[in-house]
């Protein structure tokens, strides 16, 4: 009997270690899907309006349905789109999750601003934003 109270606390203890750690693992998995998620959006954006030389009707919806914690606004004709910080779906990303993509993208120049205070950017594709 005192061998099964013993096999009780040892599974105890390792569940109370191992349960928060499952817990940031899932945070990290939601982080890393997201960033992918938002740099594979936009060179899908920069690849479409490349070329076909415009912006299909459907290109930011569909953009958007593909990310959580930023929103990809104001497509314009000469090939021009922003992605702001703006939240769509705050139960997808919650705000743990939501301050450590947006930190991570504005490290890798995704987003502008600083990672305490990240902003948007702007990204041209063609037309007038294209520097020869």
């Amino acid at each position: 009997m005192i061998e099964l109270i013993f096999v009780i606390v040892i599974l105890g203890i390792l569940a109370a270690v191992a349960i928060p750690k499952l817990a940031a693992t899932r945070n990290d998995a939601k982080v890393a899907s997201e960033v992918t998620s938002v740099a594979q959006a936009l060179s899908n954006l920069g690849a479409e309006y490349t070329a076909t030389g415009a912006f299909a009707a459907n290109s930011l919806t569909e953009a958007n349905a593909a990310v959580s914690c930023v929103t990809f606004t104001g497509a314009t004709p000469d090939g021009n789109v922003t992605l702001t910080t703006t939240v769509q779906n705050a139960t997808k990303c919650p705000t743990v999750v939501e301050t450590e993509v947006k930190s991570r993208l504005v490290n890798n120049g995704v987003l502008g601003g600083t990672t305490a205070a990240p902003a948007a950017k702007d990204y041209a594709f063609g037309g007038t934003g294209v520097v020869e």
